[in-house]
């Protein structure tokens, strides 16, 4: 197997100044494991994105501190900026090689389905990964799932048809669906589609278009409620006496 690398630090700075470290090319990262105490650490971005790349959340990686001994880690989904894309924030779990874990492992889809080749149907997968529980040392990068299995709009892909290694317990329901190929729509089910798409386009700008009166009309009714307000209270406010005038004498 591979060995996957990733260097850190040990991470001093906590809290809002850790926008300091993104500004120079680092990622603030947290390293934690069961009953064991966290570590604050930084990464390298550019080796992180790497190294993400190749490992995914579900291939062991050995991660190494400063000078020490590097130990062994799953990486856990990053928090991602929405505007930029860039990895915000890392969380690293440290595992025990003689403990079993609990991750997914993603699926790659291979080959080509005589329904869709041949039938012209549409291939509808509906997971991109697998819970699974095993030891650390027997995770794979993947599951291959072959399609070509799928000659007819009859056959189905279960969770219990896939093949994994027997030290690899799958944890979703079996009978669950994971890959199917439904006949192609007819040019009368795509122009309802359609007009179905229109009609409720056409309908989400009427409403806004209503919601927009609606204000318009509430910001009228307060400015106007607001002036009679004013006027009504010029009325009733006492007319000030004029000032009298001394008398010369």
């Amino acid at each position: 197997m591979k060995i996957i690398e990733l260097h850190s630090k040990i991470r001093d700075i906590t809290g809002k100044k850790v926008k300091e470290l993104r500004s120079k090319g680092l990622i603030p990262a947290v390293l934690y494991g069961s009953g064991e105490k966290s570590e604050n650490l930084t990464l390298d971005t550019k080796s992180f994105k790497k190294t993400y790349e190749e490992a995914g959340s579900s291939a062991l990686v050995d991660l190494k501190i400063d000078d020490k001994e590097p130990i062994k880690i799953l990486i856990h989904e990053p928090q991602i900026d929405p505007v930029t894309d860039e990895p915000l924030h890392v969380d690293l779990y440290k595992v025990k090689m003689t403990e079993k874990i609990t991750t997914e492992i993603p699926l790659e889809f291979i080959g080509e389905s005589p329904a869709v080749k041949d039938l012209e149907g549409n291939l509808i997968t509906n997971k991109d990964a697998i819970e699974v529980k095993c030891l650390p040392g027997d995770l794979i990068s993947e599951i291959k799932v072959d399609i070509s299995a799928l000659k007819t709009f009859d056959d189905l892909i279960h969770v219990k048809n896939l093949s994994v290694p027997a030290n690899i317990e799958i944890l979703d329901v079996a009978d669950e669906i994971v890959a199917q190929v439904t006949p192609p729509r007819s040019e009368e089910e795509l122009e309802a589609m359609e007009t179905e798409a229109a009609a409720d386009q056409e309908k989400e700008q009427i409403d806004k278009m209503e919601t927009e009166a609606q204000a318009e009309k509430a910001k009228e009714e307060g400015e106007k409620a607001a002036e009679e307000g004013k006027e009504e209270t010029a009325k009733e406010a006492p007319a000030k006496e004029p000032a009298q005038k001394e008398d010369k004498k």
